[in-house]
């Protein structure tokens, strides 16, 4: 029963999207997203999907995109991602969802002994573009989202945690932020993000930091095979 994860999807079922407009790597990437998957990914498994799912502005046009990942093996726990703008009321996006597949938000995910937990996330202080007044709002916003996920899994007992986030939860420096931090208060082991591509890949942190273990996973990083987080 082991866990993987894999970000970006970046679908577009009923969305003129197509996504070889970004480099010829993303050249028919739902089949090799299917490919890959099937390959590795057991029905007992778990996949986490954090964000940017979906091109759909609605969450009828979504429907189709999630009905695709439905039909992929495991069970599929899917975050919001800056892009998923489909991704209204969670009770709404909960209701269409296939029975294979979860929405996560303010709360967690329990899995063979695991807990996952995570948010959206938002660019951290210290980036170049980060605007205090623009985004310091929308940060603490998604900061309190993963305090409130992670608190709900602490106080069930859960003391082996992973996080998954959309957003790097730190700066092009690795520098602390409020989301490492919370990581770090709670014990998490494990970090998972995505977001990044094209150059911006080159600055993507992996490694242990502070005793966690911070995974990128953007579908094109991983030439669209789900990463390997627990076996």
């Amino acid at each position: 029963m082991a866990i993987w994860g894999m970000g970006d999807l970046h679908l577009s079922f009923k969305v003129n999207k197509p996504m070889d407009v970004f480099g010829a790597e993303w050249e028919n990437h739902v089949e090799k997203i299917r490919a890959e998957w099937e390959k590795y990914v057991k029905e007992e498994d778990m996949v986490i999907i954090p964000g940017d799912i979906s091109w759909a502005m609605y969450l009828q046009e979504a429907s189709y995109d999630l009905q695709w990942i439905g039909g992929l093996p495991g069970k599929k726990l899917l975050l919001r991602g800056n892009h998923d703008y489909w991704w209204n009321s969670i009770s709404k996006v909960r209701q269409a969802l296939p029975q294979s597949v979860y929405a996560l938000q303010n709360d967690h995910f329990s899995w063979e002994g695991w807990a996952v937990c995570g948010s959206r996330g938002w660019i951290c202080p210290g980036e170049p573009r980060f605007d205090e007044t623009n985004d310091y709002k929308l940060y603490q916003r998604e900061v309190h989202r993963l305090e409130l996920s992670l608190k709900s899994a602490y106080n069930e007992g859960h003391r082996q945690i992973i996080t998954a986030m959309h957003f790097p939860p730190f700066n092009l420096h690795q520098e602390p932020s409020d989301f490492t931090r919370l990581m770090f208060d709670y014990g998490v082991k494990i970090c998972i993000y995505g977001h990044l591509h094209a150059e911006a890949k080159k600055n993507a942190y992996e490694g242990l930091l502070n005793g966690i273990r911070f995974i990128f996973v953007s579908a094109d990083k991983l030439a669209f095979r789900p990463a390997l987080l627990v076996e």
